[in-house]
């Protein structure tokens, strides 16, 4: 038995080996472990979308109903976080204004700006918030969002590919619920004045001229020659 087990003990060589390999397999796990949350973190840095700027603004006042359109423009991304912006904006417009009906229409930052060209592909997502649904007009969806979008990527002309998507109810209202920061897009024309203001409001102001001293305005007074009076008007002779 001692000779049985003396054949199978195992050497320091092979121990070394096993050890460093189960090393190896413990740090590999940790990585990725590592990995997976980093991955988790950036899904929910994502949550909100991205950064997004404002192409235009049109409210329309129908049947004692505001409904506000908003376009948007973002760096090229995939369907769902152009979604998720989307929904974030929708809700950001709402809170601020409170209309009947907002729509957040997501274009891509190659995309056009004539409202008569933002049409079919040149939409990558298109997201409708109806915040009482009982209270509009007949005929429209009693559901408070609708949204879809093209899962393909944006060509050089800001057009979108892909197969149109329409998000069922109760994945809209997860993407809704999971939003952390209702933020809205930046405005160029308003960072645009603000840059001007500072530029304004930091310009040194011009020096206003010095009055000079009695005895320099003496001098200059004595060095300009004074103006001729003004001829006396000669009476016409009378022809008489």
């Amino acid at each position: 038995m001692k000779a049985l087990l003396r054949i199978f003990r195992p050497s320091r060589k092979l121990a070394l080996i096993i050890g460093g390999s189960a090393l190896l397999a413990g740090v590999s796990g940790g990585a990725a472990v590592y990995v997976g949350k980093d991955r988790l973190l950036g899904d929910e840095e994502s949550v909100d979308g991205v950064a997004c700027t404002d192409v235009n603004l049109v409210t329309i006042k129908k049947q004692d109903h505001v409904w506000v359109r908003k376009y948007i423009k973002t760096e090229p991304v995939d369907g769902m976080t152009r979604i998720k912006t989307a929904l974030r904006v929708a809700q950001a417009v709402y809170a601020t204004q409170k209309p009947d009906l907002v729509q957040v229409v997501v274009l891509d930052e190659n995309g056009p700006t004539l409202r008569s060209d933002i049409r079919g592909r040149a939409i990558g997502a298109d997201v409708v918030y109806i915040a009482h649904p009982d209270k509009m007009v007949e005929g429209l969806d009693d559901k408070p969002y609708t949204a879809r979008y093209y899962d393909g990527k944006a060509s050089e002309q800001g057009l979108f590919y892909g197969e149109r998507i329409d998000l069922p109810d109760d994945q809209i209202a997860a993407l809704n619920a999971s939003l952390k920061d209702p933020a809205d897009c930046i405005d160029p024309v308003a960072v645009a004045s603000t840059k001007g203001g500072s530029k304004a409001a930091g310009a040194v102001p011009a020096k206003e001229p010095e009055e000079p001293s009695a005895e320099e305005q003496a001098a200059k007074d004595a060095a300009t020659p004074a103006e001729a009076a003004p001829a006396e008007e000669v009476p016409a002779k009378s022809g008489h």
